[in-house]
């Protein structure tokens, strides 16, 4: 019989402050490996534990050591730091999920419900195993530019073909560096996720595209040739655009709307780059 061992902390949220620095505020999510945790499923032998409130605490304490200013550098020096810390852990996975908020002044911000930077790092004694990056929760609405017609039909269909429609999409974009050490450094290496999505936000802008599978693949040829340093992109969304409700007979193009089914169209899309 195998195991596989796996503990740890979730949604751990923290909230750095400096008055020069701002504030770099996230939710961490680690989970421990470690074949040597098994004693405690088998035998109730926890001597090896590390309790996950003094995860929580660790976290806390590393929040206010780490120099840096990303989530991504944040991310491997909690790694390395409980790798360090605690001999028994073999290798640690680390999800680090911003708190977003909008900047009003040097001192003032408020929370926002919206699009977040999102990390997952998988690291072990020897170095970094992945790095994988993102941009989370885009909700981006468009009224006009975009096309869905000449689809397969049989005699199921019943969505009518259209040349110009207003578009919301949900979107989530994720990254993978060539090296991933480019990823975590606080430097010209590392690319802000908020970057990365105003550089999506602009190719939903100005792109008429045929279908969503049209436009998050234009998506990811932009991102790959503006940034060398990604080898690899990916897109999940989803189709959010609203049920006409009611058309002007005077003026067609103007339309209400009302919120839709609960079902809605998913597209996926990774693309890498040629080794």
């Amino acid at each position: 019989m195998k195991a596989e061992i796996r503990y740890g902390k979730h949604n751990v949220s923290f909230y750095r402050t400096n008055p020069v620095r701002g504030l770099l505020a996230g939710r961490v999510s680690i989970d421990v490996f470690g074949d040597n945790f098994l004693p405690a499923y088998t035998q109730g032998d926890n001597r090896d534990v590390v309790a996950t409130d003094t995860m929580k605490n660790f976290v806390y304490a590393m929040a206010l050591d780490y120099p840096g200013d990303t989530h991504e550098g944040f991310a491997a020096f909690l790694g390395r730091r409980f790798l360090k810390t605690y001999p028994q852990m073999q290798w640690l996975r680390i999800q680090v999920q911003e708190i977003p908020f909008v900047q009003h002044s040097a001192k003032l911000l408020s929370p926002t419900d919206d699009d977040y930077g999102w990390v997952e790092l998988d690291i072990e004694r020897d170095g970094m195993r992945a790095l994988r990056c993102g941009r989370r929760n885009l909700r981006l609405v468009k009224l006009t530019g975009s096309a869905f017609k000449n689809f397969a039909r049989d005699a199921y269909t019943t969505l009518p073909e259209v040349s110009d429609r207003p578009l919301f999409i949900y979107l989530d974009v994720y990254w993978r560096y060539g090296r991933a050490d480019d990823g975590v450094a606080d430097g010209p290496t590392h690319i802000p996720s908020e970057v990365v999505r105003d550089s999506v936000i602009a190719t939903f802008d100005d792109f008429v595209s045929m279908s969503i599978q049209h436009l998050v693949h234009e998506m990811a040829i932009r991102l790959l040739d503006r940034f060398p340093a990604i080898s690899e992109l990916s897109f999940e969304a989803q189709n959010r655009l609203w049920d006409t409700s009611k058309v002007s007979e005077t003026d067609p193009v103007s339309k209400v709307f009302s919120d839709p089914k609960p079902a809605h169209g998913f597209i996926g899309l990774t693309l890498r780059r040629d080794a």
